[in-house]
C-alpha cells in the first residue's frame, strides 16, 4: 500500500510542475499588486486569476481574438473592423512590371556630321564663325584657298578642251581617251567633297577660283568649331561638328535585376528636369551586350524625338519602361508580410479565421507580386493589418512551444518515478542500502 500511495504523489507533483508558469504569472497580474504570495497558494487559484484576467481584458475591448496552435488567429467582425482589417483576391491576371531607370541625353550619332576637307589649304573667309549656330543643309560654311584644288581645276579645264577637240578625230579611240580623262577630272574634285553646281559652273565660265567655297552636309547645330580665318590646316582635320538635335538618344542604365525585361521596341516614357510635369515618349532602339562592372547595370539606347531642340545632350533623364509579363497568379503588394526570409500571407478560411501561409514569390508588378506556390486562385488575403496579426500569430506558436517543452518535463518526471517505483519492488535484489544492516 505505500507504494501505491507514492506513486500518484509523484504524479500530482509533476502536474504541479506543469501549472507553475501559470500560477506565476496570475500572481503578477494587476489583481494582486504583483504579490508573489497571491500565486503561492495553489495552481487552482492561479489558473482562477488567469481567467478574471483575460475577462477583464474582454470587457475592456483590448482581446485580439482566439489563438489557435496552427498560427490561426479567429476575430469578431467587430474586431476585424477595429483592427482596420481589409482584404484583397489572389488571381489570375495580367502583370505589369514598371521599371525606373536614370539616364544622360546624348547625341543621336547617326544625325551627326564632321567637315574635314580632304586636302590642305587655308581658311580665307568664315561664314559660320562661332558655335552654336544653327545651320541648314547645303549652307556655305568657309572659302578655302588650296594649291591643290587649284591645280585640279586647272586640269577639269585642260581635260574638258581635249575631249572637246577629239571629238572630232577620226579615231575613236582618241575620244573615248579624252572622255575618260575629263571624268576622272570631275571625279577628283567630287571626291574633294566640291558640289556638281561648283564644277558645272567651272566648266561653263572656263576661269580657275582661287577659293572654294565648303558647304553643310547635314541640318543642325554647330557643336564644334576648329578653324578661324585665315588659319591653314591640314587634310583630315575637323573644321566643324555639326549636330541634328531633332532627334537624340537617351542612355539610360537598367539593373541586373531587370535585364531580361528590356528588349529593343519597347516605348520609354522619359521626363527632365527642365520640363516639370511633361513626358516625351521615345523607343527602345538598342540594348548593349554587357554590363558595366562597378554599378552592375546595363545601358540600353532610348531615341527620343526632339522638336524645338527643348531636350538638350547632357541633360540628366527619367526614364520609365513597362514590361509586360504575361497572365499569372498574383496578390497585391500589401497582402505580403515579408519576416526575414520568409513571405506570408493571411488567408480568410472563413467564419473569421485567418490562417498564415507561407509563399514563394516571382516578379514583381505594379502593385502585385506573383505567387509561385502557397496560394491559389479565389483565396481571400488580407491586405492591411498583417503586423498585428503575425504577432498574435508567432505568440501562438510560442506558446505551443511552451507547452511542448513542459510536457517533456512531465515525462521526465514520470520516468524517474517509475525508475523509484522499482527500487523499491519486494523480491528484487538490489544493494543493501546504508540503513539497512538491520535487515540481515
Amino acid at each position: 500500500m505505500i507504494r501505491n500511495e507514492k506513486k500518484p504523489r509523484y504524479l500530482i507533483a509533476g502536474r504541479g510542475l506543469f501549472a507553475l508558469p501559470l500560477a506565476a504569472l496570475a500572481a503578477c497580474s494587476p489583481g494582486d499588486g504583483g504579490n508573489p504570495q497571491a500565486g503561492s497558494e495553489g495552481g487552482t487559484e492561479g489558473m482562477e486569476g488567469m481567467q478574471m484576467e483575460r475577462q477583464a481584458q474582454e470587457r475592456e475591448g483590448m482581446d485580439m481574438g482566439d489563438m489557435a496552435m496552427d498560427g490561426s488567429i479567429r476575430l469578431t467582425p467587430a474586431q476585424a473592423s477595429t483592427f482596420g482589417i481589409t482584404f484583397g483576391m489572389a488571381e489570375v491576371r495580367p502583370l505589369v512590371r514598371t521599371i525606373r531607370a536614370v539616364g544622360v541625353v546624348e547625341f543621336d550619332e547617326t544625325r551627326m556630321a564632321y567637315v574635314a576637307p580632304k586636302f590642305g589649304g587655308w581658311a580665307e573667309r568664315l561664314y559660320v564663325d562661332f558655335t552654336g549656330r544653327i545651320v541648314r543643309a547645303g549652307q556655305p560654311l568657309l572659302d578655302v584657298y588650296s594649291p591643290e584644288l587649284v591645280t585640279a581645276q586647272e586640269e577639269l579645264l585642260l581635260a574638258a578642251r581635249m575631249a572637246e577637240s577629239a571629238g572630232t578625230s577620226r579615231f575613236a579611240e582618241v575620244a573615248e581617251g579624252a572622255r575618260d580623262l575629263l571624268e576622272s577630272a570631275r571625279r577628283r574634285l567630287a571626291y574633294w567633297d566640291i558640289t556638281d553646281e561648283q564644277i558645272s559652273r567651272l566648266l561653263e565660265t572656263g576661269e580657275v577660283s582661287r577659293t572654294l567655297t565648303l558647304h553643310a552636309p547635314v541640318s543642325g547645330v554647330v557643336m564644334e568649331k576648329d578653324v578661324f580665318q585665315g588659319q591653314a590646316f591640314q587634310s583630315g582635320r575637323n573644321l566643324y561638328m555639326i549636330a541634328d538635335l531633332s532627334e537624340v538618344w537617351v542612355s539610360v542604365e537598367i539593373f541586373e535585376t531587370d535585364v531580361p525585361l528590356v528588349r529593343e521596341g519597347m516605348p520609354a516614357e522619359i521626363s527632365v528636369a527642365s520640363l516639370p510635369g511633361e513626358t516625351l515618349t521615345g523607343t527602345i532602339e538598342y540594348v548593349y551586350p554587357t554590363l558595366e562592372d562597378r554599378t552592375r547595370s546595363m545601358r540600353a539606347r532610348v531615341a527620343v524625338p526632339n522638336p524645338g531642340a527643348r531636350l538638350k545632350p547632357g541633360m540628366y533623364a527619367t526614364a520609365v519602361l513597362r514590361a509586360a509579363l504575361g497572365e499569372t497568379l498574383a496578390v497585391p503588394s500589401s497582402a505580403v508580410l515579408r519576416t526575414g526570409e520568409r513571405a506570408v500571407a493571411f488567408v480568410d478560411m472563413g467564419g473569421g479565421e485567418l490562417m498564415p501561409h507561407e509563399l514563394r514569390l516571382g516578379a514583381r508588378g505594379e502593385g502585385y507580386v506573383q505567387v509561385l506556390e502557397g496560394l491559389e486562385p479565389g483565396h481571400r488575403v488580407v491586405t492591411s493589418a498583417q503586423f498585428l496579426l503575425d504577432s498574435e500569430s508567432n505568440l501562438a506558436e510560442v506558446m505551443q512551444a511552451m507547452m511542448a517543452q513542459m510536457g517533456m518535463s512531465d515525462m521526465g518526471g514520470m520516468d524517474m518515478e517509475g525508475m523509484d517505483g522499482m527500487g523499491g519492488m519486494d523480491g528484487m535484489e538490489m544493494a543493501p542500502r546504508p540503513d539497512s544492516a538491520g535487515g540481515r
